[in-house]
């Protein structure tokens, strides 16, 4: 049995004040095509469908767009929520929905929701387990002691009905301690949400989303298939893809991954101002791309993000990076300024700040300011 493993396709996301609508409509015709060539048996989608609680209209309908297109394949829709989500909202009309074949569980009930599908092995049961927090498992089971995320999770699959003679999979949204996070995700204070992978040995493969690297917990049995789309610079060299499962009999395991091309990739960038803006720097590179630029001068070029736009339309991110950033913010030394003029005292200042002293035509341009104010003042 083939299944495709998605998750975290955070509609409706903007990243550096860019949307990423234009982007994800893109990806989501990909990932179609990926589905028409390997024709799976389900579609798996581990959470994080929404970028937020309450997305925008234009994300509402690009899932509709694409739950809709899914639902013309007649290929089983296996949906969870995601902490990004608001399960209420991504559970709305979802009954209806399971007669289009897409199955959604976005509000943990205590129930243990289970989709059986059947080939020429037997039975693979789908079970669908949304994001929870233990108070989300201590209300349904107020008898269990459930102090973690580990026991929320734990007492969740204990009351799941699990044959061990079915091939188990699980579709789930949580952090399993040992993964690797991106600076674009959720972080807990003091590692709290961590889950510990022994609660998945029932299953026999467990899709899983929330990080946005692909990556294995477990060997191939535990699984992130990470973001479709890069969503922050710690992502750019990621290579996104989409993750294939074939379950052949209990336990035999192939996982293998189909690459995806993005409209706009994410790239990086570092030189001085003079470098990075040459035409033989970026004569090779596609202008169109999503950038981050670190600028090495040790002086801020004025208006630099707005020059530079000008060859880089899509600059997402200026950052310096030269003696003054790196040494933090300076500590002025204690000055007796009754000694000094304020000439003297502005140009120790901007030292200080700038790792450089003024130069003689700003010095000269500061003297004939100061005169002025002062004949002014008089």
């Amino acid at each position: 049995m083939k299944f495709i493993h998605l998750s975290d396709l955070h509609i409706g996301k903007r990243v550096n004040g860019f949307s990423m609508l234009e982007d994800q409509r893109y990806i989501l015709q990909q990932i179609l095509n990926v589905i028409d060539t390997e024709q799976p048996d389900a579609i798996l989608l581990a959470g994080d469908i929404y970028d937020r609680p309450i997305p925008p209209a234009e994300a509402v309908s690009l899932l509709d767009d694409f739950l809709v297109k899914l639902s013309e394949r007649k290929t089983p829709v296996l949906m969870i929520s995601g902490n990004h989500d608001s399960p209420e909202r991504l559970n709305f009309a979802a009954r209806l929905m399971e007669k289009s074949d897409i199955h959604i569980a976005a509000v943990y009930d205590g129930s243990g929701k289970a989709v059986t599908l059947s080939d020429a092995h037997g039975s693979v049961d789908l079970w669908l387990l949304p994001f929870v927090k233990p108070v989300h498992v201590r209300q349904c089971f107020p008898e269990d002691v459930i102090e973690t995320y580990t026991d929320a999770v734990a007492c969740a699959i204990r009351h799941m009905e699990i044959d061990p003679r079915h091939r188990n999979v699980l579709i789930t949204h949580q952090f399993v301690t040992g993964s690797e996070r991106c600076e674009s995700e959720e972080l807990s204070v003091g590692g709290t949400d961590h889950v510990d992978k022994t609660v998945f040995e029932p299953f026999d493969y467990v899709a899983l989303g929330h990080l946005h690297g692909p990556q294995m917990v477990d060997g191939e049995r535990v699984r992130y298939c990470g973001t479709p789309l890069k969503y922050s610079f710690s992502e750019a060299k990621h290579e996104k893809s989409v993750t294939v499962v074939e379950l052949g009999a209990k336990g035999e395991l192939a996982v293998r991954t189909v690459p995806l091309t993005p409209k706009r990739d994410m790239i990086e960038l570092r030189g001085t101002y003079l470098e990075v803006s040459a035409l033989e720097y970026y004569r090779s590179l596609d202008r169109e791309a999503y950038f981050r630029i670190t600028l090495t001068d040790e002086e801020d070029i004025p208006n630099a993000i707005n020059k530079l736009r000008v060859i880089y339309p899509n600059l997402m991110r200026l950052d310096y990076d030269n003696r003054r950033t790196r040494g933090g913010v300076p500590v002025l030394e204690a000055v007796d300024v009754e000694q000094r003029s304020p000439l003297e005292l502005f140009e120790r200042f901007y030292e200080q700040q700038n790792n450089s002293p003024l130069s003689d035509v700003q010095r000269n341009y500061l003297r004939e300011i100061m005169e002025h104010i002062w004949e002014a003042e008089g």
